[in-house]
Parts: C-alpha cells; sequence; structure tokens
C-alpha cells in the first residue's frame, strides 16, 4: 500500500465530515456548556487526520497488513460512519454505538501498534483523547435531546 493510497483513505474518510455537516438541525440542539467552539472541529481534526494518516504509513511500513493495520483500516469505516449517523440520519443512538466502537477501534491500534512502531501508537493518543471527548459529547447531546431524532 502506498502512501498515496494511505491519503486516498484518509481523505475519504475525512470527506465524509463535509458531506454530512451539523446545519439548521444540529444548531437547534441544547448541548453542554463545555462544547467545544464550533472552529475548533475542522482545526482538531485536520491536524488528527495527518497524524491517523502518517500513523497508518509507519505500521504499513514496518509490518505490511497485519492486525495493527486491519484495525486502523477498521477505525477509518467507523470514523467515516459518524458523521452519516449523527448529521445525515440524525441517529444520535446510533452514532454513539459507532463511536464507542471507533474509539475502541483506535485503542486496540495503538496496543497493537506500540510493538511495530512506537511513533504510530503515540500519533494515535491525541485521536483516542478527542474521540473519547466526542463519545462523551455525543452521549450528552442524545440524552439532553431525547425527542430531537427517530431511533
Amino acid at each position: 500500500m502506498s502512501a498515496i493510497i494511505i491519503a486516498l483513505l484518509v481523505l475519504a474518510t475525512a470527506s465524509s465530515g463535509a458531506l454530512f455537516k451539523p446545519g439548521e438541525w444540529y444548531r437547534g440542539l441544547r448541548r453542554p456548556s463545555w462544547t467545544p467552539p464550533n472552529w475548533a472541529f475542522p482545526l482538531v481534526w485536520s491536524i488528527l487526520y495527518i497524524a491517523i494518516g502518517l500513523a497508518g504509513w509507519l505500521v504499513w511500513q514496518a509490518e505490511g497488513m497485519g492486525i495493527a493495520m486491519m484495525l486502523w483500516l477498521a477505525q477509518l469505516v467507523f470514523n467515516a460512519a459518524w458523521s452519516w449517523l449523527f448529521f445525515g440520519r440524525k441517529r444520535m443512538d446510533l452514532a454513539f454505538v459507532d463511536v464507542s466502537l471507533l474509539l475502541i477501534t483506535i485503542i486496540g491500534f495503538i496496543l497493537v501498534a506500540a510493538p511495530v512502531s512506537q511513533a504510530a501508537a503515540l500519533l494515535f493518543l491525541p485521536y483516542a483523547a478527542w474521540v473519547a471527548t466526542a463519545a462523551t459529547l455525543n452521549r450528552s447531546v442524545w440524552k439532553l435531546n431525547p425527542d430531537a431524532a427517530p431511533g
């Protein structure tokens, strides 16, 4: 797998956030006081997507297609699905399940990648922290707005 393929996979994943934007529905939801400001999301995600790509490349270079790379690919799928579920389908419940699976996959990647590439594992630590925050925010918004979406 070349660096170009890895970059394209990360770009495709990132595009989910551009396709399924918060919009009026999200702006009308009650959110906890600790919700990050709107400008923080694209800034943080841009940095994280660079780290995700670098981590994937490092593991690919060190090991090729192994368990760490399969976890790396799985987290891309969960990552891409979240915006579609939360903003596109307005399914905060399913989005919470998805983001929880994303966090588990990220932690799994960190644990499995560490012996292969310590740098790749370290690059995923901020990602894990941000996704843990996102999962908590997802759950909080869901609980604050029980009638805002189907399901």
